[in-house]
């Protein structure tokens, strides 16, 4: 279940009402989809070939059809970052400055964990700590930047309305 912390305060939101009110009044869409329906050497594999990979795409099907058709996803894929990832620090250095893209940033977890520091509205920030089986979208044009959590691993459904559409935009804060 994800909790809300902020940056100002270190208070955190930690009941599911409480942090879906919360996302919603930011305008971040969170839903918990649960990972249990996935078999131990898909969630604990950080080590997937593509038919894994398409294999948890299609275990959570109809969870991505329908928030497809809400919000005009058009793609996914599997995201995986670990250990065993090469260069891991220099590829996380390029997601924990803040930007924002043209399209929504959607990611489900799978396994692991990450933190989307998000901008809110009120230009207060606060961070979204993922388990696996939370879902987040960050709307197009939010100030946000991620990165892991102490186990230094995630395992993520992407999803996309463009590729291009996702490309980070680095330009700097108008205060």
């Amino acid at each position: 279940m994800a909790k809300v912390r902020f940056h100002d305060t270190n208070e955190y939101i930690t009941g599911k009402e409480e942090v879906e009110a919360f996302l919603n009044s930011q305008e971040v869409i969170y839903e918990h989809w649960g990972v249990d329906r996935l078999d131990d050497n898909l969630r604990n594999n950080y080590n997937l070939t593509d038919e894994e990979k398409q294999q948890i795409i299609e275990a959570f099907r109809p969870e991505i059809d329908d928030i497809s058709a809400r919000r005009g996803y058009i793609t996914a894929d599997i995201v995986v970052l670990s250990e065993n990832t090469p260069n891991l620090d220099a590829l996380l250095k390029k997601f924990d400055h803040e930007h924002h893209h043209t399209d929504d940033e959607c990611r489900f977890c799978v396994d692991g964990h990450g933190i989307f520091a998000i901008k809110g509205k009120d230009g207060r920030y606060f961070d979204v700590e993922l388990e696996p089986g939370d879902l987040i979208s960050v709307p197009s044009y939010y100030r946000h930047y991620f990165t892991l959590m102490d186990d230094r691993k995630i395992k993520a459904i992407r999803l996309f309305v463009t590729p291009a559409g996702w490309e980070a935009i680095y330009e700097p804060v108008n205060q």
